[in-house]
């Protein structure tokens, strides 16, 4: 049996019987151990200072130091309070063995030694010493891998919410745009024939009067033609029909020109721009949100514009901002009409009411409050942290916010604020300066 087939262990010998010293000596030189051996606990403790065993066998009974109070100062060293101790001593009450144990030792020896059980034991503590020690290096290099994971997660989430922002405003507007693209040619050609279209119908049934004025007693088959098809119906309903297309047309021009605003890719840097077109054309994208339901009233929308000159701002993520907001509003406003009836939604509708200024010669304010259940502080204090939301798993990435509040504050250089109390409504405050800092846009 060689104990010393994987690493050099020392063992430190300590008793004051010259007997003992020899037996164990030898015991442990036969497997392989380096032994050192001290004839007292004053001349142990003096050689842990320069040299650190892997176990110390101390004998209890021994002049000048016992082997508890070496025990107890071995133990109150840093430096040697790891080291395990097996007691070696002819007592075997329980009283002292308890007190060893108390003491920081992990095992003991019962003289006359028996050789087989002193190397078992020594084998056992060697090896816990061994795995203990192999656990506490794996530990600490746990301990900073994980800060350093801790630190990359943190740089990789910010890296991440920018890449986000990036793709998720060159992907919507890159689709808005190209929607609104094809959309435009159809609709356009549709819009400008059907004035074409109408004036056709109306000379058509202008002839068809004549006809009738002319020929008053019209043959059995044009007259059963006339009653299957319901000839009067269709001049009544005919130009009623016409106006509804025109409506219909009108309609999607304006939803595929609010794309287009809405998506506005800010390649070369920051333009001044109308901030009410922005909002405007958010509200007409989200405009089937707003409408009536079953369980709950429209929507409302309440607009108090002020008379804002044109703004400096990169457009597009401004309007992610907005839609940002904006739905966000509509989703608490949903969730507030599930808690209560119809009726309860005509009688005090639900709200929101956008508002904007000019604030001294630098700043506009854009507000966007609804009406809503409110939210607690301790939810306001995390809104514009990355991945936070209070929306079930699949229905928020909790993105939203954060990217707003970067746009507003890193892209602008302006302020995003949040006031809210519970059953009170929300209120998102936008500052942004009318101008652009010629340091941010050069950043940008």
């Amino acid at each position: 049996m060689n104990l010393a087939s994987d690493h050099n262990a020392i063992v430190l010998i300590v008793d004051d019987n010259p007997a003992n010293l020899g037996v164990l000596s030898d015991t442990l030189d036969q497997v392989g151990l380096e032994v050192w051996v001290a004839k007292s606990g004053r001349i142990a403790l003096e050689r842990v200072k320069y040299a650190r065993p892997n176990l110390i066998l101390l004998d209890v009974m021994m002049p000048e130091i016992d082997g508890f109070e070496t025990c107890r100062q071995l133990k109150a060293n840093p430096e040697t309070k790891d080291i395990p101790v097996i007691f070696m001593t002819a007592l075997s009450d329980t009283a002292n063995k308890v007190k060893g144990f108390q003491l920081g030792a992990v095992d003991y020896i019962t003289k006359p030694f028996q050789q087989e059980e002193v190397l078992a034991r020594i084998k056992l503590h060697l090896k816990i010493s061994d795995l203990t020690e192999s656990l506490e290096q794996k530990n600490a290099l746990l301990e900073r891998k994980v800060a350093e994971v801790g630190q990359a997660y943190a740089e990789l989430q910010q890296m991440q919410i920018q890449l986000i922002q990036c793709e998720k405003m060159s992907g919507l507007g890159q689709m808005a745009a190209g929607i609104a693209h094809e959309i435009n040619n159809p609709v356009n050609f549709i819009y400008g024939n059907l004035t074409h279209a109408k004036d056709y119908i109306e000379d058509i049934m202008g002839l068809l009067n004549c006809y009738e004025a002319e020929y008053p007693n019209p043959t059995p088959r044009i007259q059963a033609e006339q009653d299957a098809i319901e000839l009067d119906f269709i001049r009544d309903d005919l130009l009623k029909l016409f106006s509804s297309i025109t409506l219909g047309a009108q309609r999607i021009h304006e939803i595929v020109k609010s794309m287009r605003i809405f998506s506005r890719v800010d390649e070369n840097g920051a333009k001044a721009v109308d901030i009410h077109e922005g909002i405007d054309s958010t509200l007409t994208i989200l405009q089937h949100r707003l409408k009536a339901r079953p369980e709950h009233a429209a929507i409302e929308i309440i607009k108090e514009y002020g008379q804002l000159p044109p703004i400096e701002c990169y457009a597009g993520q401004l309007n992610q901002v907005f839609m940002n907001i904006l739905s966000n509003a509509i989703d608490a406003l949903e969730e507030y009409n599930q808690q209560r009836s119809f009726e309860d939604s005509v009688k005090q509708p639900s709200r929101i009411q956008i508002s904007t200024e000019v604030v001294g010669d630098q700043w506009i304010t854009v507000r966007i409050a609804d009406n809503g259940l409110g939210i607690s502080e301790n939810v306001k204090n995390r809104l514009f942290d990355p991945f936070f939301t209070t929306k079930p798993v699949g229905q928020g990435t909790g993105l939203g916010l954060s990217i707003s509040y970067e746009i507003v504050v890193e892209k602008h250089g302006g302020k995003l604020h949040c006031h809210s109390a519970p059953t009170q409504g929300t209120e998102f405050v936008i500052e942004i300066p009318i101008q652009q800092p010629m340091d941010l846009d050069l950043a940008a």
